[in-house]
């Protein structure tokens, strides 16, 4: 009989959404340090950012400086379930060494990884795809061509892929994540098809990080609101037909819609 001592540790994921100077990052460092006291307070910090203009040079000093002494800072672009997996391997190697035993019942790590929002950019133009990650004066970034379907679909494979290799990343290693990331569709449509796509592939994105997530939380005025405790409304219940179990809530669907 399968019992929950026999089960492997899925780790946990926590989302934290919202829009620019929200409040999402510095509610997401309080989080993670509330979560990482049972392992004295270490968490793995996954910095997707590049610094390509001195404005973002200052955004990531400023970011750097604010961090606890028992933080580490991975720069990772791109390969951020490999960081989630290394970060695990990490505090299994440094447990074991502390206890001299497996490391079974010790405190999982946490990572926070700010930002998906970048992370989602970077994958767009990996390898050079979409113009490079530094668009050409004269590429399609800049008119209103429409994008070649072959690159459209390959971003989208690329993002897909990425974000299930770092759900499996969670669940594999036990760890508890923090992620950070945007709203970047309650406005108008982009004007350019670039623009569209980054839209639909960070909010698909989003869909598929919240619908695995044990948290999600939205930041309003550095205010968060507890959305999957708030996602219980009418349509828990379908079609007007009364739920069979009292707290059922809505199937999701298996892919964003």
């Amino acid at each position: 009989m399968d019992t929950a001592s026999d089960r492997p540790t899925r780790g946990r994921l926590i989302l934290v959404t919202g829009g620019a100077r929200s409040g999402k990052s510095t509610y997401a460092e309080r989080l993670a340090a509330q979560l990482a006291e049972p392992s004295g307070g270490r968490v793995t910090y996954l910095a997707t950012s590049q610094t390509y203009d001195e404005e973002m040079v200052q955004r990531v000093r400023a970011h750097q400086t604010s961090r606890p002494a028992t933080w580490t800072t991975v720069e990772c672009p791109i390969e951020v379930a490999a960081a989630v997996r290394a970060a695990g391997a990490r505090a299994g190697a440094g447990g074991a060494a502390a206890a001299g035993t497996a490391t079974e019942g010790s405190a999982p790590p946490v990572v926070l990884l700010d930002c998906v929002t970048l992370w989602v950019a970077n994958l767009l133009f990996q390898d050079g795809a979409l113009g490079g990650s530094e668009p050409p004066e004269g590429s399609y970034n800049y008119d209103k061509d429409l994008l070649p379907a072959t690159e459209e679909r390959a971003a989208a494979a690329r993002v897909t892929a990425a974000v299930d290799a770092l759900v499996r990343a969670v669940v594999e290693t036990g760890a508890v994540l923090v992620a950070v990331t945007n709203e970047v569709g309650l406005g108008v449509v982009p004007e350019y098809p670039l623009a569209r796509l980054y839209r639909d592939q960070l909010g698909w994105a989003n869909q598929r990080l919240a619908r695995d997530a044990d948290g999600l939380y939205l930041l309003v005025s550095g205010y968060p609101l507890d959305v999957k405790a708030l996602s219980a409304g009418p349509l828990a219940v379908a079609g007007g037909a009364s739920s069979s179990r009292s707290g059922d809530q809505p199937s999701l669907p298996k892919e964003p819609q």
